[in-house]
C-alpha cells in the first residue's frame, strides 16, 4: 500500500469516527430533553476514540518512517495537507509529526497555523501574495508566487478593514468569513491613529510565557456584553510592534518614509548567532488542537476590546534587549522614467506609492555585517489590479509581515 493510500484511508477513518460521535451525542441530547426531571449540567469526559483505532498502535519506527516520507514528498500546497492529516490521526501521530516537521526558519515551508507566528527562512524569502477586495474591505494573504488559474491557492491569513471614529482597525483571522475576536480563528489586529501615520500591531498571544497573574489581570480588563462571553476568547491583545510614517504633505519629501519597531524581536536577532523567541508548541496558541491553516469558524462576538497601551504591554515590560528597528530602503531617481525606482527582482511590476522594501536600521556599534544591513527583510509591491506580492524572511513572521503590509492600505492624508 502506498503512502498516499494510507493517508487517504486515515482521513476517511477520522471523518467517519467524527460523524458517528456527533450522531451519538445528538441522540443523547434529544433523549435527555424528553425526561421531566432536570439533570445536572455535566460535561462527559472526552475520550480519544481515534486512539483505539488500528493505526494508533503502529511501531514507532514504522510510524516515524511513514510520516518522514510523507513530509519529504509533499513540499507544496495543496498536497502538503496530507502532513496535517497525519497529525490529526491521534495523539501519537501528532507528536511524531510535530517532531519531524521543522519550523519555517529551518525549512522555509509553512505547515501548521503556528508557522504563521514563527520567523521566516534565513536563507531565502517566503513568497506570498495579497488579494484586495474593495467591496468588502477584506485582504487575503495566500501562499505562493502569484495567483493560480485553478483557484487552488493556499489561504494563510485574512484581514478586514473597519473604520471607526478616531482610528482604523484591521482584524486578522485564519479564515475569510469570520472576523469575530471571540472566534478561535482570531490572530491579532492592526490599529491606526486618526491621521493614519502611526499603527500598532497587536497579537492575540504573547511571544513568551506570561505569569498567570498577568493573564488574569488582562482578561479582567476586557468589556463584554452580558450574553457574549466566550471561553475561547484570547486572553489579551499584546502590543508587539509599531509602524510609523513620516509626515509628507503633498509628497514634498519624495516617497513614503516608514519605520517599524518590532518590540517582540531583539536587535541581536540579526547579529551573528542571534535568535528570535519562537513558539514551538501548538498548544501555546491553539489550545492543543492541530487544525489546518484554515479552521472552522466560531459564532461568538464581543464588543470593542480595551487593548493595553504599549507602556503596559507585557512584551515591552519584560523585554530587556533593544528592539529590532526596520526602515524602508531609499529608492533612487530614474532620469529616463522620471520616477523613483527600487530593484524588486521581478516581483513587482506596477508603480505604486504603496511599494516598499524594509531593511534593518542598524548603527555603527551593532555587530551586523554590511551584507546583512542591505538584506531586504520584507518587500511589498503591486503586480496587478488589487493584487500585491509580499515576500518576507527571518526574523519576521508571516503575521508580522502581513500586519506591516496592511498599514500601507490605510488612507494617509498627511503622507500623500
Amino acid at each position: 500500500m502506498s503512502i498516499k493510500s494510507i493517508v487517504r484511508e486515515l482521513k476517511e477513518m477520522k471523518d467517519g469516527i467524527g460523524n458517528i460521535s456527533r450522531r451519538g451525542l445528538e441522540g443523547k441530547h434529544w433523549r435527555g430533553r424528553a425526561r421531566s426531571h432536570i439533570a445536572p449540567d455535566e460535561t462527559p469526559a472526552e475520550t480519544d476514540q481515534i486512539e483505539q483505532g488500528r493505526w494508533a498502535n503502529l511501531p514507532q519506527e514504522l510510524l516515524l518512517d511513514i510520516v518522514r516520507r510523507v513530509e519529504e514528498s509533499e513540499t507544496s500546497w495543496p498536497a502538503r495537507a496530507v502532513v496535517v492529516h497525519c497529525a490529526s490521526v491521534c495523539r501519537s501521530w501528532r507528536e511524531i509529526t510535530k517532531e519531524i516537521v521543522k519550523t519555517p526558519e529551518q525549512c522555509g515551508r509553512l505547515t501548521f497555523p503556528i508557522s504563521l507566528k514563527q520567523p521566516g527562512h534565513r536563507e531565502s524569502p517566503i513568497q506570498c501574495f495579497i488579494k484586495r477586495d474593495t467591496a468588502t474591505s477584506t485582504f487575503l494573504l495566500y501562499y505562493g508566487l502569484v495567483p493560480s488559474e485553478g483557484e487552488n491557492d493556499k489561504l494563510l491569513l485574512a484581514a478586514r478593514k473597519i473604520r471607526r471614529a478616531t482610528c482604523t482597525d484591521f482584524i486578522v483571522s485564519l479564515v475569510s468569513d469570520d472576523f469575530s475576536r471571540a472566534s478561535n480563528t482570531y490572530v491579532g489586529k492592526l490599529r491606526s491613529n486618526f491621521l493614519g501615520t502611526k499603527f500598532t500591531i497587536y497579537d492575540s498571544e504573547p511571544t513568551f510565557e506570561v505569569p498567570m497573574q498577568t493573564q488574569h489581570a488582562n482578561r479582567m480588563s476586557r468589556r463584554f456584553h452580558s450574553r457574549q462571553v466566550s471561553p475561547r476568547l484570547p486572553a489579551c491583545n499584546y502590543s508587539i510592534g509599531a509602524v510609523t510614517y513620516e509626515l509628507n504633505v503633498l509628497r514634498s519629501r519624495g516617497p513614503r518614509r516608514m519605520h517599524c519597531i518590532m518590540h517582540s524581536i531583539p536587535m541581536s536577532s540579526i547579529e551573528e548567532g542571534g535568535t528570535v523567541p519562537t513558539l514551538t508548541s501548538l498548544s501555546e496558541t491553539f489550545g492543543g488542537q492541530c487544525p489546518q491553516l484554515s479552521t472552522s469558524k466560531g459564532k461568538e462576538s464581543v464588543s470593542d476590546i480595551s487593548s493595553p497601551s504599549p507602556a503596559q504591554s507585557p512584551v515591552l515590560a519584560q523585554g530587556s534587549e533593544e528592539p529590532l528597528v526596520l526602515k524602508n530602503k531609499a529608492p533612487r531617481w530614474h532620469e529616463q522614467l522620471q520616477c523613483w525606482c527600487l530593484n524588486f527582482r521581478g516581483r513587482v511590476t506596477v508603480a505604486s506609492v504603496k511599494n516598499f522594501q524594509l531593511v534593518a536600521a542598524v548603527e555603527s556599534f551593532h555587530n551586523v555585517s554590511s551584507a546583512d544591513q542591505e538584506r531586504v527583510i520584507l518587500q511589498f509591491g503591486k503586480i496587478g489590479k488589487d493584487i500585491f506580492t509580499m515576500d518576507y524572511r527571518y526574523p519576521l513572521s508571516a503575521f508580522q509581515a502581513f500586519a506591516i503590509c496592511l498599514s500601507s492600505f490605510d488612507t494617509k492624508p498627511a503622507c500623500e
